[in-house]
């Protein structure tokens, strides 16, 4: 569920902000977005309160300045420089690129499984992207296309490097993100004298942004924890659709035969993904780590997680009920394991297939 929230309210964005792109500059917009990102998650890790999360460690600064480089200034600008140039309904489907390339990443350098289906999918989705291109590669529709694609291919660089923070706290690394994209950006335009948006405008630009990239980048953090980059991409691959049906609906978007066909080949890419099932016998190795887990103080077998039938140290447990389950973070050790069952490619399965 909020892998699929965070696919509903980053594709309802992309279209509303390709229609302010003309009222700034790439960078004052990109900017005023990730603001509006950084406003809503300190509120919601002030409502929040405290969560038994673990937080970021020095080690994990360079993963999340890259992250926050690609997925947080290469990419917003490369998008809004794009959707200047596409109508928005066809740049809402070209944002299924960013799901073809977090599964290439997370299967050819992060280990992570894909099957011959999912394969395929990737193949109809790169089809769909062509086609949308409109067979140019000059002009303002080949330049749009390109745009969107290399914003893609950086946010799918940031998938598999926020997935290895993802045992880290989630507020704590979205909020990061969004800040260190927004500051440099908005000082920069600034700096530069670029043209800002007038203030009715740059308050919509502030609320898309706390929906569509704040709330949106929490979400996809929670489900990149607990399905692997490449399981994710397939949750966040139906936000294109959301957004080329919100294009159709809300903004009026001509509907065409080049569109309703690009949308069969990515549709039918999303449903053979969807479908994969992945299960056989597999060996864990020994490892230390320390995340947020739940634990049932009624028995560990009560937990329902092979993976976290661990022993807990008398401070672990300190201040937290007795009769009931409950989830904290401290540093645990996994023992070895051999067993069959259904997994994705989370933080506990990156084993050899």
């Amino acid at each position: 569920m909020a892998g699929l929230t965070a696919a509903v309210l980053f594709g309802c964005s992309a279209p509303l902000i390709s229609t302010l792109t003309g009222s700034g500059s790439a960078l004052s917009i990109a900017g005023l977005l990730y603001a509006g990102a950084t406003l809503a998650l300190l509120v919601v890790r002030l409502v929040r309160g405290t969560q038994a999360e673990t937080p970021l460690s020095r080690q994990d600064w360079p993963a999340l300045a890259a992250l926050t480089l690609l997925g947080g200034v290469v990419g917003p600008l490369a998008l809004v420089l794009g959707l200047a140039r596409l109508p928005a309904a066809s740049s809402s489907l070209l944002l299924n690129l960013e799901a073809v390339f977090t599964l290439a990443i997370a299967v050819l350098l992060g280990r992570e499984y894909l099957g011959r289906r999912g394969l395929v999918s990737a193949a109809l989705t790169i089809a769909g992207a062509v086609l949308l291109s409109e067979g140019s590669l000059n002009g303002a529709n080949g330049l749009g296309a390109a745009l969107i694609a290399l914003a893609t291919l950086a946010w799918g660089i940031d998938n598999n490097l926020s997935q290895r923070l993802s045992l880290r706290d989630p507020i704590q690394i979205a909020t990061a993100k969004a800040a260190g994209a927004s500051l440099p950006m908005l000082l920069l335009a600034l700096l530069l004298g670029h043209a800002f948006p007038p203030l009715p405008v740059a308050l919509a630009l502030l609320a898309i942004g706390a929906l569509g990239y704040g709330i949106s980048i929490w979400l996809d953090l929670l489900a990149l924890r607990d399905l692997g980059a490449a399981r994710e991409a397939v949750l966040f691959s139906t936000a294109p659709f959301v957004g080329a049906l919100f294009s159709l609906l809300v903004l009026r978007d001509s509907l065409s035969a080049p569109l309703l066909l690009a949308a069969g080949l990515m549709g039918a890419g999303v449903v053979l993904l969807l479908l994969e099932q992945h299960s056989h016998r597999h060996r864990h190795e020994p490892l230390l780590h320390d995340h947020r887990h739940r634990h049932d103080p009624r028995g560990e077998q009560g937990s329902g997680n092979p993976h976290h039938e661990h022993h807990h140290a008398p401070q672990d447990l300190e201040g937290l009920p007795a009769d009931r389950p409950f989830w904290h973070a401290h540093e645990h050790h996994h023992r070895e394991i051999e067993h069959a069952h259904p997994h994705v490619s989370d933080a506990h399965h990156r084993h050899r297939h």
